[in-house]
């Protein structure tokens, strides 16, 4: 996204036409969340975390190659495949090698690299953007991606692929009701923060009034606030996955109605846009979440999770640029992504009651 000016002015495309590139990556994820882990049921975990992260390293290699538009993107869709793969094994991975009484952090820590890219990626891109161009930024992404295929072949356990994996098996997850609630709970609950954070700068510039050097500096506070709540969050989860995805749904409905009352404040509108990043820690809730109802199927459910999250980019996305569109103002994102957190927390409370009444009725008379 930082560097999606520089792309259309190389490629001689609008920026919206441009953006189309990152549209085309997260479609990938969608379809290569369950693609890649059903096709990769019979290997054994670290293999495939292998051969996803093998594919990151050639797709953005062959990004900074890409000669045209039209190839570029072709390729970032194909880039796009692992994505949501590599990161649902990889909290499979963590939480395996941790105690149970710290899964939640294990698996937390998986996405500290999300939370930090905040921080300091965004910024860092898009000055590198500006400086040396997207091809050579790429080809960086590319070598970073290579270092981190070799640290995982070094460091992680190779462990033998489980003998009942099966694409039936894994299939089978997809029968249970707790999984489904828990999927509409982030492909919806998390549209809020997506809703608010693509016209954030939108909202600095045109309610706020803020000078531009200010925006970097709001992203950076927002990834401040990702990382601590990824922190908080994990702790929580270590006590109850749902409680955690009941308190993170409520404090992010209550953060998105101040960001809209806050707006027209600069101090106050950049000390919740830092609390704002808090939400991310529904990421690693879901994923614990799913991983207990998914029983002996968790592959496939901890793939489609990353899924339901780039369902939620989409979503909130369109519902923030409607709601632009309709007339209303800017900060008026921050209601419309606080009614889907809100729904978020609808569905995931309703399937909380569901499974008291699958108990109950599963009960001995």
């Amino acid at each position: 996204m930082a560097m999606l000016p520089g792309v259309a002015r190389s490629l001689g495309v609008s920026v919206p036409v441009a953006g189309h590139v990152i549209s085309a990556y997260a479609v990938g994820v969608v379809i290569g969340a369950p693609l890649a882990t059903l096709i990769g049921a019979r290997l054994s975990r670290y293999r495939l975390l292998l051969a996803l992260q093998a594919m990151f390293v050639v797709g953005n290699a062959a990004s900074a190659l890409s000669p045209g538009y039209g190839t570029l993107l072709v390729i970032r869709f194909l880039t796009g495949l692992p994505h949501g793969a590599f990161y649902g094994v990889a909290a499979l991975v963590a939480a395996g090698m941790a105690d149970p009484a710290r899964r939640g952090r294990a698996v937390a820590g998986v996405f500290v690299g999300l939370t930090v890219a905040h921080v300091v990626g965004v910024p860092l891109v898009t000055w590198a953007g500006q400086m040396l161009g997207w091809r050579v930024v790429y080809a960086f992404i590319a070598a970073m991606e290579l270092l981190a295929l070799v640290m995982i072949a070094r460091t992680v356990p190779a462990m033998m692929p489980d003998p009942q994996g099966s694409l039936l098996r894994e299939l089978g997850a997809l029968r249970r009701p707790q999984v489904w609630f828990t999927l509409a709970t982030g492909a919806v609950g998390f549209g809020g923060m997506f809703c608010v954070g693509t016209y954030l700068s939108t909202v600095l510039l045109g309610v706020t009034g803020v000078p531009a050097y200010v925006v970097p500096l709001a992203q950076s506070l927002w990834g401040v606030g990702m990382v601590a709540g990824n922190m908080a969050g994990a702790r929580l989860v270590d006590i109850s996955p749902a409680l955690a995805v009941v308190v993170t749904l409520v404090a992010s409905t209550v953060m998105l109605c101040l960001f809209s009352v806050c707006a027209g404040n600069m101090v106050l509108v950049l000390i919740v846009t830092s609390l704002m990043g808090g939400i991310i820690a529904l990421l690693p809730a879901l994923q614990t979440r799913l991983m207990d109802v998914a029983a002996d199927a968790q592959g496939l459910v901890a793939a489609l999770n990353h899924s339901a999250v780039n369902v939620a980019n989409a979503s909130g996305a369109w519902l923030g640029g409607a709601v632009i569109a309709a007339g209303y103002g800017a900060q008026d994102v921050g209601w419309a992504g606080a009614g889907l957190s809100a729904m978020g927390l609808v569905i995931f409370l309703t399937g909380l009651l569901a499974q008291r009444g699958e108990r109950h009725a599963s009960d001995p008379v």
